[in-house]
């Protein structure tokens, strides 16, 4: 069991990697990465010119538990939105827009070039609560 929680970690962070050098070639800069609020953890904090983004990124090794981003489901995203408000509470010098995306990767660590990225911009709106996709 513990073997299959590690590899879902290393999928994870690989996923989390993906996403970010896919987000920064597209001229979003780092703010933060894994932050950690009362209400949940945010994967990247980035800045996308006037607007502070707030990413959840989902990645799978295989489809054969569906597309990525379709675990972004209404709680989720009423948990990234908490976070999101928590996080401009605390930071009150951002004055800027904001947004929540969703970055869905699928393939093998040990293939990194062969993943496939799919960014899905505003993706979750505030007071959203179905489902992606």
């Amino acid at each position: 069991m513990r073997a299959r929680k590690d590899s879902r970690q290393q999928v994870g962070r690989w996923g989390e990697e993906v996403a970010l050098r896919t987000l920064e070639q597209k001229g979003l800069q780092l703010v933060g990465r894994n932050v950690r609020t009362p209400y949940g953890e945010i994967d990247l904090i980035l800045q996308d010119v006037d607007e502070m983004v707030f990413v959840e990124v989902k990645a799978r090794t295989t489809g054969s538990f569906g597309l990525p981003e379709t675990a972004v489901d209404g709680r989720k995203q009423g948990r990234i939105v908490r976070s999101a408000l928590y996080w401009l509470q605390n930071h009150p010098e951002w004055t800027g827009g904001w947004r929540v995306d969703v970055v869905a990767v699928c393939g093998r660590p040990e293939l990194a070039a062969a993943a496939e990225v799919a960014w899905f911009p505003n993706a979750v709106q505030a007071g959203m609560d179905e489902d992606m996709g």
